[in-house]
């Protein structure tokens, strides 16, 4: 069965970026406690860190008061952006990625729905901010992101 799932990298990079933007405000946030609070192992979110670190979304801080933050507003960071700084772009068949792996890519029906729902995905998760995150997660109260 082929099943088209977000990579730990990417679940854990997008939990690493709500944390850091419910905590904007207090600055620089520790490494040790985003893992805590996120349940992410702290050598993954260094790795995690490093490529998010390399796209501009936020900056790493060396030092006895290291740590991370954000480098643009929770509102202007898109989960598209997150996602595919770990991930990379976002294909859904070979054929979207590599035209040359199928003959029929002129002439296929399917792939002119895959290339809509490519496109439909990723306008989806462009237009889903950290932000719009943040508030529905306070809306819903109590609700533990670290189980999603």
């Amino acid at each position: 069965m082929l099943m088209m799932i977000l990579t730990k990298a990417g679940e854990y990079a997008l939990r690493c970026m709500i944390y850091l933007a419910a905590h904007a405000d207090q600055g620089i946030t520790t490494r040790r406690d985003v893992a805590q609070a996120m349940n992410i192992p702290t050598s993954f979110l260094a790795k995690i860190a490093q490529r998010l670190a390399r796209v501009g979304l936020l900056q790493i801080v060396q030092g006895a008061r290291g740590g991370y933050r954000l480098l643009k507003p929770a509102i202007a960071i898109s989960m598209l952006e997150v996602v595919e700084a770990v991930e990379g772009e976002i294909f859904l068949n070979e054929c979207l990625l590599r035209k040359e792996s199928c003959s029929r890519v002129g002439t296929c029906k399917a792939h002119i729905v895959w290339s809509k729902a490519r496109t439909n995905l990723r306008a989806t998760l462009q237009q889903a901010t950290l932000a719009d995150l943040l508030s529905s997660e306070e809306a819903t109260s109590g609700s533990d992101t670290s189980d999603r």
